[in-house]
């Protein structure tokens, strides 16, 4: 189904994408989650489409725990991986996502974004970009080993990131200096990946328009497939 939707988008999708779709059938090979941090962001493992999402625990603005699943199971989900409020990339995709969250809404769907912020940080992009879907906190990481984006920032990387008022132990409250490769992912109730977005170059997003179109294509097929059941 992902396959047709994104032929069906044509030239203008790939050419927005830049060509880095991670976006396999539903016959993908059902393997095991990586859990795993690469030295390199070109060397993850991320889960496939068809496969299901690992359960993870996440922590709100609070600290409080949150399963994954007890938020997918409200509604399908674009679940985002980001890699922190100190990024400039990141806040401009997390404000492209607030600019099409009430469509996102309308076509059923509901926004999540995992940051590697710790709570309190992750309260201050919520409060910077004033916006109204879930984040959360994935400061140890976890969730980002369990869905094979993790990868471990080198030392050099670490200190330049420094002298640009970056400090990535501060932000996550943690020394273990490792990011997720931003994703997007477009996930069932059941948990199921429908569609993903995965690319190294942390400077390439999904335009959200993009997204949009994706999500209204996915409900489009569905309705076919349901009056040709019919």
């Amino acid at each position: 189904m992902v396959n047709g939707i994104i032929a069906g988008l044509g030239f203008v999708t790939f050419a927005l994408l830049g060509g880095v779709v991670i976006a396999q059938s539903e016959s993908s090979p059902q393997v095991e989650t990586p859990g795993r941090v690469a030295e390199r962001s070109n060397d993850i493992h991320p889960i496939l489409v068809g496969m299901k999402v690992p359960d993870v625990v996440l922590a709100d603005v609070n600290g409080k725990e949150v399963k994954l699943y007890s938020l997918l199971e409200k509604k399908p989900t674009v679940l985002i991986f980001y890699r922190g409020g100190w990024c400039p990339y990141c806040n401009l995709q997390m404000e492209q996502l607030h600019t099409i969250e009430s469509d996102v809404l309308k076509e059923g769907y509901q926004i999540v974004a995992i940051g590697a912020d710790r709570p309190e940080n992750v309260e201050k992009s919520i409060e910077k970009h004033d916006l109204h879907y879930t984040l959360l906190s994935d400061s140890t990481m976890s969730a980002a080993k369990a869905f094979g984006l993790a990868f471990r920032v080198d030392k050099e990387t670490v200190e330049r990131q420094k002298k640009f008022g970056v400090d990535l132990e501060a932000a996550s409250g943690l020394s273990h200096h490792i990011l997720p490769v931003p994703a997007v992912f477009i996930i069932q109730k059941d948990g199921s990946i429908i569609f993903e977005y995965v690319n190294p170059n942390f400077k390439v997003r999904l335009n959200a328009q993009v997204l949009l179109a994706i999500l209204k294509a996915e409900n489009q097929q569905a309705k076919n497939e349901d009056t040709g059941k019919k």
